[in-house]
């Protein structure tokens, strides 16, 4: 279902929210979260929206939708509200913003947030400098960027990185939770010797390669080398891993498999499909405390860059 409020106030959707739960029931009250999605009005704030919907399964909660429109135009507030099939198991809440009013999403929100309940803010698209500090981000223990939607994602992650406040995180380190962990794994297979040295393989504006090397330098305590290759369809390429018994490598091999290949054993086909946005974000509102783990390797990229160490925890990969 699909209710459309034209030129309305936050005063009137929330009555029409009452309306609805007292007359058809369709609203649920057991929601987990306030999902706040900042974003510009049209297919950006639609594809932001399926995405929500699809995580809302793992995750009920109320989306709210801030969907700047022109600011020349006259100040206008459009509301629609979507519960049921099309809005997945949350209930969704489009603002369209107009004029001046598209510069205050901070305090449209206030009378919409469920009570007691934490708030996430996320950004789909060109996020602020300093998330913690935006209008929007304020008001949420939990802020999450996407810089793979940015021209420079990896300078785009550095200026992030510089204003981190714990409860930040980008969807570009979810995208690595399959490479974390199968290289974990491989490490806690015999032979047991330390890592002496890493490289990691991506295309020159890939956060996640850049990330991945921020994370081995943080963990390891060891040079790390962020080498910047051709990766067909992807931006992530393979990483190497170089212990006294030999190389462990990780290499993507298509879109859902990578090759592992390890010293006294057969070469591994392995499962790591590219993420989806839905996974990413169903991923990141599993937690909603700072990631500290991603704090670390985000400091850790201009050292992991220039092959330099980062930690004490010499050659023994901790996830």
């Amino acid at each position: 279902m699909i209710v459309d409020l034209p030129s309305t106030d936050t005063s009137a959707v929330n009555r029409k929210m009452v309306q609805l739960r007292e007359s058809a029931g369709a609203v649920a009250l057991g929601r987990v979260l306030t999902l706040v999605i900042s974003t510009e009005d049209g297919p950006e704030a639609e594809q932001a929206i399926q995405a929500a919907n699809d995580a809302s399964r793992e995750h009920p909660c109320r989306v709210l939708v801030l969907a700047r429109g022109l600011r020349r135009a006259a100040t206008r507030l459009d509301a629609q509200i979507r519960i049921g099939g099309d809005a997945g198991a949350s209930e969704v809440i489009v603002l369209r913003m107009y004029g001046p009013l598209a510069d205050h999403g901070g305090s449209i929100i206030v009378p919409l947030l469920l009570p007691d309940a934490p708030i996430v803010t996320w950004w789909p698209g060109e996020p602020p400098l300093s998330p913690s500090e935006d209008p929007v981000g304020a008001v949420a223990g939990r802020r999450i960027t996407d810089v793979s939607s940015t021209k420079s994602p990896s300078k785009t992650l550095l200026k992030l990185g510089t204003n981190y406040h714990a409860g930040d995180t980008d969807l570009a380190w979810s995208r690595i939770t399959g490479w974390r962990a199968l290289l974990t794994s491989a490490l806690d297979e015999p032979p047991y010797d330390d890592v002496t040295r890493a490289e990691v393989d991506g295309v020159a504006e890939s956060a996640s390669a850049d990330l991945l090397a921020g994370w081995l330098s943080s963990r390891l305590g060891v040079p790390v080398t962020r080498r910047v290759v051709d990766v067909p369809g992807g931006h992530l390429g393979a990483v190497r891993l170089e212990r006294p018994s030999g190389v462990v490598e990780l290499k993507r091999q298509d879109s859902k498999t990578a090759r592992l290949t390890q010293p006294g054993q057969p070469v591994r086909r392995v499962a790591l499909p590219r993420r989806t946005a839905r996974d990413c974000l169903a991923e990141e509102l599993r937690r909603l405390d700072p990631d500290e783990i991603f704090h670390e390797a985000l400091a850790a990229i201009p050292r992991a860059g220039a092959g330099k160490r980062a930690s004490s925890t010499k050659g023994k990969v901790k996830a």
